[in-house]
């Protein structure tokens, strides 16, 4: 069968790619085209379009370049009518794939949507779309099923990918050599991936380095930015760039500064201990502060419906809660404690393993119970 997928970001890259691995275990003559990044390009397909094409965030980022935007949704629609798939599956990035799912609907072709679009923090009105242009949702966060079920539309529960990412990574021993760090302790610093919001994060992030003397301050590169563009915001010997080694890094830290999003639940999976940072726009804060009706922002705090991790949004993320919020984790102390055992409850909470082969397995059954019909 031909798959097309769409994914807008590096998490979606990553979740869609383990998603064709699977596809390809259960059925060996699938073939991909697809809207994704590096990750999806390694597992083998045609990439129509890079997502750091498309990285704009932001209720004023958007609106600026909206034109690009819509020549974007455009052109999608276009090769999509161009290439009539056997199926469509969407990864999150809603903006972008609702207006798709909608099109691809008039031709007839089957929607699938895996990892849902956050309408139970804002939005919920897309439920209408969803319902009308989205043959099978498969979602990953344990209050999602319950919800979409309040609003009368069944959804699969897969369980999260994240736990497919995580579950066979080991500790490299060679892993300081390799990026040549210095000995004592690591602090990680995960700040996004995407310029405009590094930009806004990690010179915050980095304000706090006089306050922990003691510790080498490693940073995560995302995909595609160029660990030069990190160091630019410091001339100290200090910091370090590590690129495609996330998880390792992780592993090897003491405590992290983690931009919110997906790295969030990352960071929480391998038992680190952080300080989760948002930090956009006067203008896009303010509309977000108006339409969104969480009471977190981090996947930890989300799903746990409780503050494990500290959160320091807007102008409380500065130098001075930076690193008293810091120094309350690393090191022992209770606060840590408090952490490590509300980690463990999340990933109880979160269950097993499979996310990916279980959303491969309910496509193929949903493909071929359409083919019967």
């Amino acid at each position: 069968m031909i798959y097309y997928l769409i994914a807008g970001e590096a998490s979606g890259d990553l979740h869609a790619s383990n998603l064709m691995k699977e596809l390809k275990k259960q059925d060996p003559q699938a073939e991909f085209r697809f809207w994704g990044g590096d990750l999806m390009q390694a597992v083998g397909g045609e990439n129509v379009s890079h997502y750091k094409e498309r990285a704009f965030m932001g209720f004023v980022e958007v609106v600026v370049n909206l034109k690009t935007v819509l020549g974007h949704i455009k052109h999608c629609k276009a090769d999509l009518a161009a290439h009539i798939p056997d199926a469509l599956i969407l990864v999150d990035y809603p903006g972008f794939n609702m207006r798709i799912a909608e099109y691809a609907k008039s031709l007839n072709i089957p929607v699938f949507y895996y990892i849902s679009p956050q309408i139970w923090a804002w939005k919920e009105g897309r439920i209408k779309g969803i319902k009308a242009f989205v043959d099978h949702m498969f979602v990953i966060l344990p209050f999602e099923k319950p919800f979409y079920a309040k609003h009368q539309y069944e959804v699969d529960y897969v369980g999260h990918p994240l736990l497919d990412a995580v579950k066979d990574s080991v500790p490299d021993e060679n892993f300081a050599t390799k990026w040549k760090l210095d000995k004592g302790p690591l602090l990680a610093l995960l700040p996004g991936s995407r310029k405009q919001e590094i930009k806004k994060k990690l010179p915050l992030m980095l304000s706090v380095m006089d306050d922990f003397p003691d510790y080498q301050f490693v940073l995560a590169a995302a995909p595609g930015i160029d660990p030069e563009y990190y160091l630019s915001f410091t001339q100290s010997s200090r910091v370090k760039v590590v690129q495609n080694d996330t998880y390792q890094l992780l592993m090897h830290a003491e405590a992290a500064l983690v931009t919110s999003g997906t790295a969030t639940l990352e960071t929480a999976l391998f038992g680190v201990p952080q300080v989760v940072c948002y930090k956009t726009s006067a203008i896009t804060y303010a509309i977000a502060k108006r339409l969104v009706k969480i009471k977190f922002i981090s996947l930890v705090n989300l799903i746990m419906d409780k503050e494990v991790v500290k959160e320091l949004i807007q102008g409380e993320l500065n130098t001075s809660n930076l690193s008293k919020e810091l120094k309350a984790i690393v090191a022992g102390g209770l606060k840590r404690r408090k952490i490590m055992d509300a980690y463990a409850e999340l990933k109880a909470k979160l269950g097993d393993h499979g996310a990916s082969e279980k959303t491969a397995r309910l496509i193929l059954h949903y493909l071929g119970a359409r083919l019967r019909s």
